[in-house]
C-alpha cells in the first residue's frame, strides 16, 4: 500500500469537503420569485391609489354636477363621471379603499381565530379535539352568502355587519387546515424528541408548529382576502353592502350595469379594479407559499 503525500490528503480532503454557499439576501430570494413581483407590484399600486387617489382630484367622492354626467374619460375626469356628475376616478379609489380595509381586516381576524382554534384541537387532542371540530363544522354548514345576506338585512348594510358577517364563517377554513397541519407534525420525529426533552407547549409551539404551517397558512390568508373582497361586492352589487353615498367597487359595477351599452366606461375601470385587486392577491399568496415552505427554503441557498 503505497503511503499519501500531504499534496493527496489535502486534494482529497478539498474534493469531499462541503461547499460554503453565502446566504442569500431576502431581496435576492423575493427577486427569484416572479410571482411575488408581480403581485406585490400591483398590490403596491393599487394600494397607493387607494391611499393616494382621492388627494389627486379636486372632487369628492360625493359631489354631484348634472351638467357634467356621464362624462368619457378626458383629462379633467380622468375615468370619467357617472349618472350624476360624480368623478369616478374619486369613487373608484374610495372603493377600492373599503374593498382592502374589508379584506384584510376579515383576513387577519380569520388567521387569530383559525389558527389558535385549530392549534388548540390538536395539540389537545381527544375530547376537546372531537368537541372543538364539530362545533366548527357546525358553523360551517350554515350557507355563506345567505347568512352574510341574513346579517346585514337584520342588522342593517354597512362595513361592520359585512365584516362581521365574513368572520363568523370564514375563520373555520383556516381552523381545518391549521389542526390538519399540526396533527401531521405531531407525528413527526423531531416534534416527539422535542417533547421527550421536556420542551414546553409554547417552545413546541413557537420553534417547531408556527415555523412549519407559515407557508400553508400564507397561501390560505392571501386567498381569503380576494374571497372577503369579492364578497363584499357581490353584496354591494345586491345593494345590501355599503350604502351611498360610499362608493364601493360593486356598487360601482352596479351602478353602471344598466348603461352599459352607452357607457362601458363606467362598467369597465371597476370591474378591472377587483379583477387586479384579486389577480394581484392570488400571485402573492403562490409565491408566497414557495418562498416560506420548509422544504423549498433548503434550496434557496444553493
Amino acid at each position: 500500500m503505497i503511503p499519501l503525500t500531504q499534496d493527496d490528503r489535502a486534494a482529497i480532503l478539498a474534493l469531499h469537503e462541503p461547499k460554503y454557499h453565502k446566504p442569500r439576501s431576502l431581496f435576492s430570494v423575493i427577486r427569484s420569485h416572479k410571482s411575488i413581483l408581480i403581485g406585490s407590484s400591483i398590490l403596491c399600486v393599487l394600494i397607493l391609489l387607494a391611499i393616494f387617489g382621492p388627494l389627486l382630484s379636486p372632487y369628492t367622492f360625493e359631489e354631484t354636477n348634472l351638467p357634467s354626467k356621464n362624462m368619457a374619460p378626458s383629462f379633467e375626469h380622468i375615468f370619467g363621471t357617472d349618472e350624476l356628475g360624480r368623478d369616478m376616478w374619486t369613487r373608484v379609489c374610495v372603493g377600492l379603499r373599503i374593498s382592502l380595509e374589508i379584506g384584510l381586516a376579515a383576513a387577519c381576524i380569520d388567521i387569530l381565530l383559525g389558527v389558535t382554534w385549530g392549534m388548540i384541537a390538536a395539540l389537545a387532542g381527544g375530547t376537546t379535539d372531537h368537541v372543538m371540530m364539530r362545533i366548527a363544522e357546525m358553523i360551517f354548514c350554515l350557507p355563506y352568502l345567505l347568512f352574510a345576506i341574513l346579517i346585514t338585512v337584520i342588522i342593517g348594510p354597512g362595513f361592520a355587519p359585512i365584516l362581521a358577517a365574513m368572520v363568523i364563517i370564514g375563520w373555520i377554513q383556516m381552523a381545518r387546515i391549521t389542526r390538519s397541519l399540526v396533527l401531521g407534525i405531531k407525528e413527526t420525529e423531531y416534534f416527539r424528541a422535542a417533547r421527550s426533552l421536556g420542551v414546553g407547549t409554547g417552545g413546541l409551539i413557537m420553534r417547531h408548529i408556527l415555523p412549519n404551517i407559515s407557508g400553508p397558512v400564507t397561501c390560505i390568508v392571501m386567498l381569503s382576502i380576494p374571497q372577503a373582497i369579492f364578497a363584499e361586492a357581490f353584496l354591494s352589487f345586491l345593494g345590501i353592502g355599503m350604502q351611498p353615498p360610499l362608493a364601493s367597487l360593486g356598487s360601482l359595477v352596479s351602478d353602471a350595469l344598466g348603461s352599459m351599452r352607452f357607457y362601458p366606461w363606467r362598467l369597465f375601470i371597476p370591474s378591472v379594479t377587483i379583477t387586479l385587486t384579486i389577480f394581484s392577491f392570488n400571485l402573492l399568496g403562490d409565491g408566497l407559499r414557495d418562498m416560506l415552505d420548509p422544504q423549498s427554503r433548503r434550496s434557496l441557498g444553493s
